[in-house]
């Protein structure tokens, strides 16, 4: 979902829109940034030319609000002087995301939607139109049908800006905007998959949760629980313990039972319990929502972020849940990983796989 038809109406892209450009991800508390190259522009077989992260000063961002749109813009400059472009792909936060779906009939002029859509924001999300960007995406359906699902996307005005005056304070142009799961999406569900999939971002301060149905993002939610809480929970049972050591555990004890200390796995497994429960709810409510469409039902969970290396994560998921759960393959729609070995390793691509999806929409 892309704010920038929107956003274009006050501000126009320029004509150079289509030139590389690098996807940057945003969170409270740091910034990530992948750049591909290709010779082609086919996606298919891209190149990885640049990707880091640069540390975000505490107190700049808060749940994706920006406080000091000065400390945000230092950390965009930076990105911008490291790869020596000015093109970039900006994520937007879940949490300041509305989402709704609704129907449109079939055939309706391209350039009477938004004035319909435009007359239906305010009966689904609290901000009025005057007040909102938005967006939408149709929704494949039926030939037939005389009706057409439609996926609209929100964010007020003074969010949107406040990441548009950083980017333009540190000198480079956003190309577009993007919520986060969608982009995810588009590095981690296979390219013609028309399945409805969950993509569960376990990061270090909340866990950010996304449903896609036929390649649209239809539902996202913030459960405010991340790495950080478990390794917090872990020190009330461990001791004064090293970041560095719990991560340790985590990543080779984790949900495993009988391996390592029994204490950690007592005090992981009570942890992950709360945001598997939150995660069931939410699965409950979307394939109860509308039975009527067997493929609107989620077929696999999707794990990808900083905090996804757990040993025995998806399995404990697929368990729990009853729905097949694995950790993402961020880079199949960039290029085959049994071709080309990537710069960046394996656990750590898995927290770059909203910056990967950004910087794949150049080449879409």
């Amino acid at each position: 979902m892309n704010v920038l038809q929107t956003l274009g109406k006050i501000i126009p892209p320029p004509a150079y829109i289509h030139l590389p450009s690098a996807g940057v991800d945003v969170s409270d508390t740091s910034l990530k940034y992948v750049q591909f190259k290709s010779d082609n522009r086919s996606g298919t077989d891209l190149e990885l030319l640049f990707w880091g992260d640069i540390d975000i000063p505490e107190g700049a961002l808060e749940r994706g609000v920006v406080h000091d749109g000065k400390k945000l813009a230092d950390a965009l400059r930076e990105v911008k002087e490291r790869i020596g472009i000015t093109n970039v792909r900006v994520s937007l936060p879940e949490e300041r995301a509305y989402l709704f779906e609704t129907q449109i009939e079939r055939g309706t002029p391209r350039n009477d939607v938004r004035g319909l859509l435009e007359f239906r924001l305010e009966e689904n999300v609290p901000l009025s139109p005057r007040d909102a960007f938005f967006d939408y995406d149709v929704i494949a359906g039926l030939p037939n049908d005389p009706m057409q699902r439609v996926s609209v996307t929100a964010y007020a005005k003074d969010t949107v800006m406040s990441y548009y005056d950083a980017c333009r304070e540190a000198g480079v142009f956003p190309v577009s905007f993007e919520i986060e799961a969608q982009a995810i999406a588009r590095a981690t569900i296979p390219r013609g998959d028309n399945g409805t999939h969950m993509i569960v971002d376990f990061g270090k301060t909340r866990t950010g949760i996304g449903i896609v149905h036929r390649g649209t993002l239809m539902y996202t939610s913030t459960i405010d629980v991340g790495g950080g809480e478990l390794s917090i929970a872990m020190r009330k049972k461990l001791g004064d313990v090293p970041e560095s050591e719990l991560t340790m555990i985590k990543n080779t004890q984790g949900l495993i039972q009988g391996i390592g200390d029994a204490s950690a796995y007592d005090v992981l497994l009570s942890s992950m319990s709360v945001i598997a429960e939150e995660i069931g709810m939410r699965i409950q409510y979307w394939n109860t929502k509308d039975t009527a469409h067997e493929d609107r039902q989620i077929q696999s969970i999707i794990l990808c972020g900083g905090s996804v290396n757990m040993k025995g994560l998806p399995a404990y998921f697929t368990e729990v849940l009853g729905v097949e759960s694995h950790r993402a393959n961020v880079w199949q729609n960039a290029f085959s990983i049994e071709e080309k070995v990537p710069s960046i390793g394996r656990r750590y691509s898995f927290g770059y796989a909203t910056a990967i999806g950004l910087a794949l929409a150049s080449f879409v």
